[in-house]
């Protein structure tokens, strides 16, 4: 009797070990879907864009989804933009709440180029890949937060700069123009009106007047509408955003002085290639919004699988005018 009871005993004994093996394994945490997810889930990454109401950041989340349905084997995607672009506290908020979700990489344009580097430094120290598009972080606040994440952009100076020129063939010494920049505390904003003082400058153009627009059409027909009258002898308007540059042609229309005075843009949105080919607009830039996104998603991805983080890339920005509309 006694080699059976044993029997028994050792089989009760390995039943109560599977069973507390099991309830252990029931107590232990799932792992997140996010950034510590096993190597067999697929990468989340945040797309955080500026003003959705502007056709730029449509096309930017457009090209983005485009190209995550045709990857979408290798990650998946969740895009976010603000209401205008000046909401910066609630993209501060868009990030905070990728951080909670543990997303895997965060490709995020900017609003403000200050004011956003605390909290995607620390997005990077929870583990998350930060990439830099559209709108370059300062790189002096950078420095001092001891954090570096790579920019992958345009040369906005360098674009400005080419719309510039083009305008001045169309001006003499001496003629007066203003600029209407974008929100001051943007560093694609700041290199724009550089490019472009760069270009009336070397033209021998007098810069009456430079203001913000912010961004906004309405803002910016405001300041064009006080400038009109201010400076009645204005020859031209150049605007860092095709947005301000729609403020610019209603004000000037509202003035009766349309196709006296010249109006240029940046960005090339599909809202002002009608009046590029009319000369409403003469001239404008475009910095590939449906591609910029996709760059960044592309480096994060690539960081995410070699674990080192690529140097700067500057994308294409390229003149239009009507004349390279017509040949498209």
């Amino acid at each position: 009797m006694k080699a059976p009871r044993q029997s028994r005993q050792a089989a009760l004994r390995g039943f109560v070990a599977l069973g507390l093996a099991v309830a252990l394994a029931g107590c232990k945490p799932q792992q997140p879907s996010g950034a510590s997810a096993g190597a067999a889930s697929k990468p989340r990454i945040a797309l955080i864009m500026k003003s959705l109401a502007n056709e730029f950041f449509l096309t930017m989340e457009n090209g983005a989804r485009a190209h995550q349905r045709a990857h979408a084997d290798q990650y998946d995607l969740i895009a976010n933009g603000i209401k205008d672009e000046l909401d910066v506290s609630r993209q501060i908020d868009l990030v905070e709440q990728m951080i909670a979700q543990r997303v895997n990489a965060i490709v995020i344009a900017p609003a403000d180029s200050r004011a956003l580097v605390p909290v995607c430094k620390k997005a990077q120290a929870a583990g998350i890949i930060v990439v830099n598009i559209d709108n370059k972080f300062d790189d002096a606040v950078l420095a001092a937060s001891g954090v570096k994440f790579p920019f992958v952009g345009p040369d906005n100076r360098k674009g400005a700069r080419k719309v510039g020129e083009y305008l001045a063939k169309k001006l003499k010494p001496g003629d007066k123009v203003a600029i209407i920049e974008g929100a001051p505390n943007a560093f694609n904003a700041i290199q724009r009106k550089l490019g472009f003082e760069d270009a009336m400058r070397a033209a021998g153009v007098v810069i009456a007047s430079s203001q913000s627009g912010y961004w906004e059409t309405d803002k910016a027909n405001q300041v064009v509408a006080a400038l009109l009258t201010e400076h009645p002898d204005l020859k031209a308007v150049l605007c860092a955003n095709d947005s301000m540059a729609l403020g610019a042609v209603a004000a000037l229309r509202a003035a009766g002085k349309l196709g006296q005075v010249l109006v240029v843009g940046y960005d090339n949105i599909a809202a002002v290639q009608q009046l590029l080919k009319e000369g409403r607009i003469l001239a404008t830039a475009d910095q590939h919004a449906d591609q910029l996104a996709v760059f960044g998603i592309e480096y994060a991805l690539e960081m995410l699988k070699t674990g080192q983080p690529p140097a700067d890339r500057e994308t294409p920005v390229d003149l239009i005018t009507a004349e390279s509309l017509g040949r498209e």
